[in-house]
């Protein structure tokens, strides 16, 4: 598809890279609407954000329910769905770097850089482009867990304020994806590095069982985990308990990630165009 920029930008923009942070912002929205309109018209690519986070509460209710929760299956519903809900936007965040190593190998990046827009604009407009894989998947849970008995406890805007944490969360670590995929150029390398890290972090946190269930050295680790902490922020928000420490702790592993994994993302775009 043809990328349209504001008229009155290409011939002031200088040196390819080097422009304002508004045009950076316009040049990463119309880049981020190139990756939206990918997503419409191959509709395929959304069917992985949504049949994985519905399995994993199946079969957690399920088959492990009675195990897990004593018989208390609709309890347990309460403490699981929360946190299904942040392991299926953490997966999520795979594919943004994958599917930059992919374009990597296309050529695409070579046209971007001779385009007078910021460095910087493509993996942005790519990671933007990510919230409709977000909102596909958190939709779809949602509406399963509804559909399962999960009752929402707060009123509207605390459980909109849980879903844009949630999105915000996956934003904030998609940023490794996209190092990686810079990185590496492989997209099923990315795929597999990313795995490793998002797997120990969701099973040795508090999205499965509570951190009262847990060994006193796992239990030290969930209590600082970015997984757990955004997990609990998300139950309190949608059951109406307290949020304040574990949000200032989501909001702090949120900004670490970015300030480290940006600039490194941006440096590996940079360096594959030297």
């Amino acid at each position: 598809m043809s990328i349209q920029f504001p008229a009155g930008h290409a011939g002031h923009a200088g040196p390819a890279g080097r422009v304002g942070l508004a045009q950076t912002a316009r040049h990463s929205l119309a880049l981020a609407g190139r990756g939206v309109t990918r997503f419409m018209k191959s509709p395929m690519q959304l069917v992985d954000v949504v049949l994985t986070p519905i399995i994993s509460l199946l079969m957690f209710i399920y088959l492990f329910g009675d195990a897990m929760s004593g018989g208390d299956t609709d309890g347990y519903l309460q403490l699981v769905a929360p946190g299904v809900m942040v392991m299926a936007v953490f997966q999520a965040s795979i594919g943004v770097g994958a599917s930059l190593a992919a374009d990597a190998s296309t050529g695409i990046f070579d046209r971007f850089r001779s385009m007078p827009i910021a460095r910087s604009s493509p993996l942005i407009g790519a990671v933007l482009a990510d919230i409709v894989r977000y909102v596909v998947c958190l939709g779809a849970l949602v509406l399963l867990a509804l559909v399962m008995g999960y009752r929402v406890q707060s009123g509207p805007l605390a459980s909109l304020a849980a879903l844009a944490l949630l999105i915000g969360f996956a934003l904030s670590f998609s940023w490794i994806s996209v190092y990686l995929g810079m990185l590496i150029k492989n997209p099923a390398s990315v795929q597999g590095l990313m795995t490793i890290l998002i797997l120990p972090l969701t099973f040795a946190s508090n999205v499965f069982i509570p951190r009262e269930g847990m060994a006193g050295w796992l239990r030290a680790w969930s209590d600082v985990n970015p997984v757990s902490l955004v997990a609990e922020t998300v139950r309190g928000l949608l059951g109406g308990g307290p949020v304040a420490g574990s949000l200032f702790g989501t909001l702090a592993w949120m900004a670490g990630v970015i300030v480290v994994f940006f600039p490194l993302a941006l440096h590996a775009y940079r360096k594959n165009a030297a």
